[in-house]
This record gives structure tokens, C-alpha cells and sequence, in this order.
């Protein structure tokens, strides 16, 4: 089985290769990440991964989104990200109340990725391997019809899908009311069963307990059932990454 896959890998990173692009800059790690999302076929992987890299040359063309360009999402401080949970994968929680559709599109897109990019450098512990994965938990507590955003979730789906493959690791939907259910049917058919496998909708204190036991009282906030502080996005600090 691993010489299948180790076989796959170098069948990807040559296909890739002959597209101009250079993979001894990838790991083995990171480039698994796309064979997988594609079923371990190397030619899918290869096209993916392309993709990803022409998009990411595109949208990120200084390796990084700096604050001041996402200041206005940052400002609402509707995501925290709160360390690592107890198996190790970094926690983030999306506090939807208050989050509002944006006018400005490439902001919000530039944010995803700046949201995004933090999340993985947050468990790194000091030096990325190219396949961190991540938890997240949305609180979907008071929100309103006004914080419904259906462009906003398909993009943030796409994005997970096509340009972060395999780094959720699990979703954690909480509090979700009722005139939700039917917006998530409808977003969910846009959501792949890769990913779909790995959100859970919280419905009852035994669940609640499972998610605790998960991610660790020590990363949850008090609200949650954790002993820790809401941690903004902007004011969480990163391990230093090595070389």
C-alpha cells in the first residue's frame, strides 16, 4: 500500500513538473494533500495542484494578506483562534452573529485566505510539515437573517475544497436554529462528501460533551463548556516557523 502511494506521489510531482513547475519546493506532505482530494489519482492531483498554484500566484502574489488589507472583516472580530485542541489540530471558532455579506468581495475573499493561512501557521508549533489540519467550531447563536451569507458560505466551501484540501480535520456547527436547516440543505450541495463527512451539527448535551472531550477545555472558551478566553484572530500569536 505505501509503495502504491509512494508511486503515485512521483507520478504526480512529474506531471506537475511538466507544467513548468518545480516540486522540490513541495514536500511530500503537501503534495499528498491534492492526490488525495483526488483519489489518489496522479494525474487529477497534478491538475489540482496547478490550479492551486496559478490561483495562489494570483490572489497571494507576496506569499502573504497583511492585516491592512482585510482591516474591515478583521474589525468585526467575529473569528478566534484558540491554540491547539488535545490531539494537536489548531482551533478556530467563527462567531456568526457577527458576520454581515460583504459589498467588497475580493476583501472577503483576500480574508478567507489570510483567515486561513493564520489557522495553519497557528499549528505548525514552529515549523509546517504541509499537512495541518485544523478544527472548527460555528456558533450560529442569535444570528439573524441579515447574517445569512449563502455567497459567502459556498465561497468559503470552494475555497476549503479547491485551494486547502484535506485540512479540515472536523466542523462543529452549534446552536444551529431552525430556518438554518433549509439554507444548509441548500449550501451543502455544494459541499463535497469528503468534506461533508467531517461536519458535525450539535444537537444535544451528549454531543456537546463529545466536542468538548475533542477539542479540550483548556483551547474552548467558558461558554462552551472550556476554561479559556475568546482569543481574537488579529491578536493571536503565531510560533515562529523555521527554516
Amino acid at each position: 500500500m505505501e509503495d502504491s502511494r509512494a508511486n503515485a506521489l512521483i507520478q504526480m510531482r512529474k506531471a506537475v513538473e511538466k507544467s513548468g513547475i518545480n516540486t522540490q519546493e513541495y514536500c511530500d506532505a503537501t503534495m499528498m494533500r491534492f492526490l488525495i482530494a483526488r483519489s489518489m489519482e496522479p494525474s487529477k492531483g497534478a491538475k489540482m495542484f496547478v490550479q492551486w498554484r496559478t490561483w495562489r500566484d494570483a490572489m497571494v502574489p507576496k506569499g502573504f494578506i497583511c492585516e491592512s488589507e482585510v482591516k474591515e472583516e478583521l474589525e468585526a472580530k467575529k473569528i478566534f483562534l484558540q491554540g491547539l485542541s488535545k490531539t494537536g489540530l489548531a482551533v478556530m471558532i467563527v462567531m456568526a452573529k457577527r458576520h454581515f455579506s460583504s459589498k467588497d468581495q475580493l476583501q472577503f475573499k483576500k480574508f478567507l485566505v489570510h483567515l486561513l493561512d493564520k489557522v495553519i501557521a497557528s499549528g505548525s508549533e514552529g515549523k509546517e510539515i504541509g499537512n495541518e489540519k485544523w478544527i472548527a467550531i460555528v456558533d450560529l447563536h442569535q444570528i439573524s437573517y441579515k447574517n445569512v451569507d449563502i455567497r459567502g458560505l459556498i465561497t468559503g466551501f470552494q475555497f476549503l475544497q479547491n485551494y486547502y484540501p484535506e485540512r479540515l480535520g472536523k466542523c462543529f456547527i452549534l446552536n444551529m436554529p431552525w430556518f438554518f436547516v433549509s439554507i444548509w440543505r441548500m449550501v451543502s450541495r455544494f459541499v463535497d462528501p469528503a468534506t461533508l463527512k467531517n461536519i458535525l451539527i450539535v444537537r444535544n448535551k451528549e454531543e456537546r460533551r463529545s466536542m468538548i472531550e475533542e477539542v479540550g477545555e483548556e483551547v474552548l472558551p467558558e461558554e462552551y463548556g472550556g476554561k479559556a478566553k475568546f482569543i481574537a484572530l488579529q491578536d493571536a500569536v503565531l510560533p515562529r516557523l523555521d527554516a
